[in-house]
């Protein structure tokens, strides 16, 4: 069974070079953990920070770098672009009227990379 995820949840996207956390603010006053859980909706940059460094050419700051050091592949600064929430989400348990967000949900970037949960944040409340 999934595990709860709450604030300072570790996170890692396939084309960052560095993991990052999630921050949650506790505006819907569920806790987990002695953390403010989290729900589908926390993936603004407020709560996702970045991945250190970018890899993927589809991000036009990548391209740019790699085009400038005459085709090597060139790293760029992470800056999450996430347009959805994470999905699927707990379908049984809800915060704030959205599903709870579980350690096997994702979320996508616009450059096309799968960012991932790979530690809750906590590890005694479980929902499927």
């Amino acid at each position: 069974m999934p595990a709860q995820v709450c604030s300072g949840a570790m996170l890692m996207c396939s084309f960052g070079l560095a993991p990052s956390s999630l921050t949650v603010a506790p505006m819907n006053q569920v806790m987990v953990g002695n953390m403010p859980a989290a729900n589908i909706m926390d993936y603004t940059p407020v709560n996702i920070a970045p991945f250190g460094m970018c890899v993927t050419q589809s991000n036009p700051a990548v391209a740019a770098a790699t085009t400038a050091a005459l085709g090597v592949p060139t790293p760029a600064p992470c800056v999450p672009v996430i347009t959805a929430p994470w999905t699927p989400g707990s379908p049984t348990l809800f915060i704030g009227n959205m599903p709870a967000l579980n350690n096997t949900s994702t979320c996508m970037c616009a450059w096309g990379g799968v960012i991932s949960i790979t530690n809750p944040g906590q590890m005694t409340e479980m929902i499927p």
